[in-house]
């Protein structure tokens, strides 16, 4: 099992006027392919801030972050956005699908952006549409579905590109308890099938659903055993 993320003494501060304000501190963890991991934290603890770097979406202030054993710091942006387009897959707590566009243009979306041609990213819209139990949904616009089909279209967006990494943050938060439970049943699904999960949640129900759990509090990380000793 090779190793997709490695986080080695990562801090991030944000400048707030002449101050300066923590965000992460010390925080090392290591994940591997095909592991499914939660990061469990209040609000303000600094998760979202972590997302943000595993996601290519920021950097740290100092520390090493390397993503499938390239180290990330010092990168182009458009290496970051060739990245995030390739290897990584995002779920958000709100869908946000365009609303002008049918589940399938949807899904079909991040294809465009690498230059797929039509008739390939529709037919692999439509297999993962399948996949996520919304193949008869596919001409359906947001507004013709609920809350809990169009988080499972987000999904099938997230995973049309094969990602290694699959990155949740607070993935069931605007959902119905059932829908919830669908959603990470489904997370499961595509675990089993090989992609690597990473869930950020303040909810126990969501984090126990993952093989691992880290806890973050006021920017730092600990393990379940860690949190346990406190």
């Amino acid at each position: 099992m090779s190793q997709i993320i490695a986080c080695r003494d990562i801090f991030k501060d944000y400048a707030r006027g002449k101050l300066t304000v923590p965000v992460l501190k010390h925080v090392t963890f290591t994940v591997q392919q095909g592991e499914y991991i939660a990061i469990m934290g209040p609000s303000g603890s600094g998760k979202t801030t972590l997302m943000n770097i595993i996601g290519c979406l920021d950097v740290p202030t100092s520390g090493t972050f390397s993503l499938d054993g390239e180290e990330i710091s010092g990168l182009s942006e458009n290496r970051m956005a060739e990245i995030r387009n390739k290897t990584l897959g995002f779920v958000f707590q709100h869908a946000d699908l365009l609303p002008e566009l049918t589940a399938l243009d949807n899904v079909a979306l991040p294809l465009l952006y690498r230059g797929v041609r039509k008739k390939e990213r529709r037919a692999r819209a439509a297999e993962v549409l399948e996949k996520v139990g919304l193949g008869d949904r596919m001409e359906f616009y947001p507004n013709q579905m609920s809350g809990g089909q169009c988080q499972r279209a987000a999904i099938a967006r997230a995973i049309v590109g094969n990602p290694k990494l699959l990155l949740a943050d607070e993935p069931t938060g605007a959902l119905d308890s059932q829908s919830g439970k669908n959603i990470m049943q489904l997370f499961r699904q595509l675990n089993q099938e090989g992609i690597t999960i990473i869930t950020i949640t303040h909810a126990a129900e969501v984090a126990q659903e993952a093989d691992k759990c880290f806890h973050i509090y006021d920017g730092e990380l600990f393990t379940d055993r860690e949190v346990s000793a406190r």
